[in-house]
């Protein structure tokens, strides 16, 4: 079967609250964002030094080791939210508190190689998944957090969230490593 890409999603296909996610996504494609990804995150994370793996950059902000596992635990979550929408699950699906998942990941005192190997297994996965889709599936929507969303916005959610983060490690966290 031939990958139909997705095209971007309509600004009524997800919460406001991800606009900003979804503008960074350049292009039509998700699954080439996503899939680029792979080369530049996943490699970066692998590279920062273990040593550098609990630092925060203010009081009350998480560690760079918790950065990488809220982008695991997200990317997990999102692909299946995106899972169960492509297959025609109506079943809302809940919200989950971020702050509470990154609490109880046992992050601190991973190495964030460890962590890049997670994410890239996830995000593989979720590219079999997204690459498998036709433009039917794409376009599906549920809901999820009380907020209707589409398959095709999840994965441009996904894209520039992990983008988000990947900028502010750079900015606040390693700008002086």
């Amino acid at each position: 079967m031939r990958r139909v890409a997705a095209g971007r999603p309509e600004t009524t296909e997800y919460d406001p609250f991800y606009a900003g996610y979804v503008a960074r996504v350049a292009g039509e494609d998700p699954v080439d964002a996503l899939s680029s990804q792979l080369d530049g995150i996943v490699p970066f994370f692998r590279d920062i030094p273990p040593a550098v793996a609990g630092h925060r950059y203010a009081e009350g902000k998480w560690t760079v080791s918790e950065v990488i596992g809220h982008l695991v635990d997200s990317e997990r979550i999102f692909g299946t939210r995106a899972l169960r929408i492509a297959r025609g699950d109506r079943t809302a699906q809940p919200g989950f508190d971020q702050d509470a998942y990154v609490e109880e990941g046992g992050f601190v005192g991973r190495a964030p190689a460890d962590l890049a190997m997670e994410l890239d297994a996830l995000r593989r996965a979720n590219l079999a998944l997204f690459r498998s889709l036709d433009d039917g599936r794409w376009r599906r929507s549920g809901v999820a957090n009380g907020v209707p969303v589409s398959v095709r916005a999840i994965a441009f959610i996904l894209a520039g969230h992990a983008a988000h983060h990947l900028d502010v490690l750079r900015e606040r966290y390693l700008a002086s490593e």
